[in-house]
Order: structure tokens, then sequence, then C-alpha cells
């Protein structure tokens, strides 16, 4: 999966999008979103993930299932390529907030992501070996400035309104209370949970510098539904976000 100059530099923070080629599903059911999860953690590390423990990874994700969490961040061991600041996973694409900790660190870890989910989603639902399977390249987006960083923060975690309103950038949204609810209290498969003080993947992130940004987590949760509630439309704002 190859990656737009400028390359990136350690200390500093990327906005990150990945898609599915032709924006085809990158998740069907609820085992591919936990893949999903484990795999933005355990290849966000310098040692590789050795082909024996594969079957040691498939039995946590199961047990992640069951247990409704990650492994505890007391018993990680990960000499971590980036800091992940946010996630959220759609259908179709990923959005990650990262800084990046070791050189060449954000490129091992989306070649890892790359190649790992990829071979797992082909080997589940009998795709060709060689069929491209993530879009070409993905974007990645320098983030400057504090003002910036709050956008983005909250552009990536109301991304999954489009699932109940789908034209909701261009029109608005037409039910901030229910749109709210729906970020807040039943979409899990982002950070926001973890921002809002829900333990729901607390050890994929890195959430100590934004929430101190934000005011906490009472912070994050004003800045969130202030967006929903008053802002509606993202266009205006995008640019800051998803510009290179």
């Amino acid at each position: 999966m190859p990656y737009r100059k400028p390359e990136f530099v350690n200390g500093e923070i990327y906005h990150l999008v990945i898609r599915r080629q032709g924006d085809q599903l990158l998740f069907k059911n609820i085992d591919d979103y936990y893949r999903g999860i484990f795999s933005i953690y355990e290849f966000n590390n310098v040692k590789p993930v050795v082909i024996r423990e594969r079957r040691r990874l498939r039995a946590e994700i199961k047990k992640a299932i069951k247990a409704n969490r990650v492994r505890d961040s007391e018993t990680d061991t990960r000499d971590k390529l980036v800091e992940v600041l946010v996630f959220c996973f759609m259908p179709n694409h990923i959005h990650l907030l990262v800084k990046q900790l070791r050189e060449g660190g954000i490129v091992k870890l989306m070649n890892k992501i790359g190649s790992g989910y990829s071979g797992y989603f082909k080997r589940k639902y009998n795709l060709k070996r060689r069929e491209h399977f993530f879009a070409e390249r993905f974007t990645a987006v320098h983030i400057k400035t504090e003002v910036q960083l709050k956008i983005v923060f909250v552009y990536i975690h109301v991304n999954p309104i489009s699932l109940i309103e789908p034209n909701w950038k261009e029109n608005g949204i037409k039910d901030p209370e229910r749109a709210i609810k729906f970020l807040e209290e039943e979409y899990r498969w982002s950070s926001l949970f973890d921002y809002l003080g829900k333990k729901n993947f607390p050890s994929v992130t890195d959430r100590d510098f934004i929430l101190e940004i934000m005011g906490g987590k009472d912070g994050c949760r004003e800045l969130v539904e202030d967006w929903v509630r008053y802002k509606g439309k993202i266009k205006k704002y995008a640019g800051l976000a998803l510009e290179q």
C-alpha cells in the first residue's frame, strides 16, 4: 500500500484514511470489525507478528468478542510504531489519527495492516490472492495546529452518522439528538466511547494528549455534541482535516 509524500516526521500527527478498492465492503460482520481492531493493535509493533502467533491471535479475537474488550494496558508489551490517538471504522474505510514514534512507523503500520487484514479477508471470503484489496494509496494529512486537531477529532468521530442519515454531509443533520445518541451509545467501532469514559477498546488508543487539549471527557462530549447540533454541515470545515 503506497503512501503519499512528504515523508512522515517523528512526533508529528497525521490523519490517515484507508479504503477498500472500489469502495467495496471492508467489514461484513462483527468478526471482521474485531479483526480490524486487533489489526491496528497487534500490528502497531516494531516486532513482527510471527506465523506461530496466528492461532493465539484468532483465539484472542474470539475471547475479546465474549469479554467485550481487547487486552488490558497493563499487559501491553508492544514497542509501538505510532500512537493511535483516534480511530473510526466505517463499512468500506478506516480513519486513523496517529502520532509517528519510529522512523517509517506510519508506512510500516499501514503495510502490516494492508497485508495482514487483506490476507485474513481473502481467506475468509475465498477471494483471489492476487486481487487488489485496498485502494492504491492511503490518504495522509499532516495535522499542524490545535484547531485542526480538534476539528479532525470531531470529523473522524461523526463519520458514522452517515449510517443513519446517508446524505447528512450534503444536506445537514435532520435529527441531531438521534445522531448524538447513535454516536455516544450505539456505534462502538470508534474511539469515541473510550474518550467519553466508556470502556470499549481502551488499550488501542493513547488518549491523554487529546484529553488534555479537549478538557477531558466532558470537553470531548461537548465538542462532538455542539458540532452535531449547531454545525450540522461539515463542508466548510472539512478542508482542515482532509486537504494536503
